[in-house]
């Protein structure tokens, strides 16, 4: 159990050193057609779409084990608009789970929000410290105040998917 605690902690920090260093790369050479990307497709490795949990499903699972592995369905809240390197989607107690994708591997468009999604990969309860909070309120265009007020590392939801699915909305 430690062990996996340290193991998820490790993938947290290379995800953000590895978002930090798409960000640099961003910065210097804007891509304006990132804009207007075709928003329903699939993303990652093919999944099969079949027998999907919805998001209440998946939390009353992760009360009763500490992990969640396989698919789930919702809809997309926010997305990171630098990259679309992250996104997040609603649970029914009104806090967000934080999606991210295997080995920063694939990225999702920018202005996917809104849109109905089918995500596979392992869901899991993890502690986010507060410098990777920060990076996310950045990434979601936060302001400096508001990064300033993140100071205590927060218990939450995470998924990490190896595939997705963008329907398109109804």
């Amino acid at each position: 159990m430690k062990n996996f605690k340290t193991l998820v902690a490790l993938g947290l920090v290379v995800l953000l050193a590895a978002c930090n260093a798409e960000v640099k790369v961003e910065k210097t050479e804007k891509a304006p057609e990132m804009e207007s990307q075709e928003v329903p497709g699939k993303y990652g490795v093919e999944i099969s779409e079949a027998a999907a949990l919805t998001t209440a499903q998946l939390v009353s699972q992760l009360n009763e084990g500490e992990s969640f592995e396989g698919q789930i369905v919702g809809e997309i809240n926010e997305v990171c608009t630098k990259k679309g390197c992250w996104l997040t989607m609603d649970l029914p107690d009104g806090e967000s789970m934080r999606v991210t994708f295997k080995d920063y591997g694939f990225f999702v468009p920018t202005n996917s929000q809104g849109f109905p999604i089918v995500l596979e990969g392992v869901a899991t309860i993890v502690e986010t410290d507060v410098e990777t909070l920060r990076h996310f309120a950045e990434d979601q265009g936060k302001s400096k105040e508001e990064i300033e007020q993140i100071t205590a590392p927060k218990r939450e939801i995470t998924f990490e998917a190896t595939g997705v699915v963008i329907k398109d909305k109804a």
